[in-house]
């Protein structure tokens, strides 16, 4: 069954909505400049009253090493992902608890995949002025195409609408969802969130 990661989760309300709609992972976004950032105290507390099997996951933009290392063991976080320009190099540093996000443009895009050694790459749509959390789709096939280079979770314009079509299109390892679920930025609309988790997992 596929996975699903509800992200850009910024009170415990929310949270805990995601969690009890049967998603299996959520995103807290720990990059300044997004619109959807959260601070890793806030972060901390979402974290501790979360129920138990339950992957958190912490996005991260251009931080170092050391940086990403230390918020997420101040949290409690699973995962990094990764969704700036961030070598093989310090992917290799993180080991398993790196995730690599790949901004997809076109086939050329999918060239730099074949460098990193990861848990799986988040595939999200291209836009030069930001480095995610766009609302807006690329190319499927594309998806399809990087399956070679490891686990795929699709990510960029997806909503409960469109996302089971995605899933049969691409079948990819997980999807990902941020705007598609809100109502407004930062605050998640329940029934979407709900009404997601029950398209993609087909319940």
């Amino acid at each position: 069954m596929t996975k699903v990661k509800i992200c850009g989760l910024m009170n415990l309300e929310d949270a805990m909505i995601a969690a009890e709609s049967g998603a299996d992972a959520l995103g807290f976004v720990l990059y300044s400049k997004s619109p959807r950032c959260i601070k890793p105290k806030a972060v901390k507390e979402i974290v501790r009253q979360l129920p138990p099997y339950l992957t958190t996951v912490g996005v991260f933009a251009n931080a170092n090493v050391d940086e990403i290392v230390d918020v997420m063991d101040e949290c409690g976080l699973d995962l990094a992902q990764l969704q700036g320009d961030e070598l093989p190099s310090l992917c290799e540093r993180l080991g398993s608890k790196a995730i690599k996000a790949i901004r997809v443009k076109d086939l050329n895009s999918l060239t730099s995949m074949k460098s990193y050694s990861v848990r799986a790459f988040v595939l999200d749509t291209y836009r030069p002025e930001n480095f995610g959390g766009t609302g807006k789709q690329f190319d499927w096939d594309l998806a399809v195409e990087a399956k070679q280079y490891g686990r795929v979770i699709l990510a960029g314009g997806l909503n409960p609408e469109n996302v089971r079509e995605a899933i049969q299109k691409v079948r990819p390892y997980g999807v990902d969802v941020s705007s598609g679920v809100e109502c407004r930025i930062g605050k998640k609309d329940p029934e979407k969130v709900r009404q997601f988790t029950r398209m993609a997992k087909g319940t």
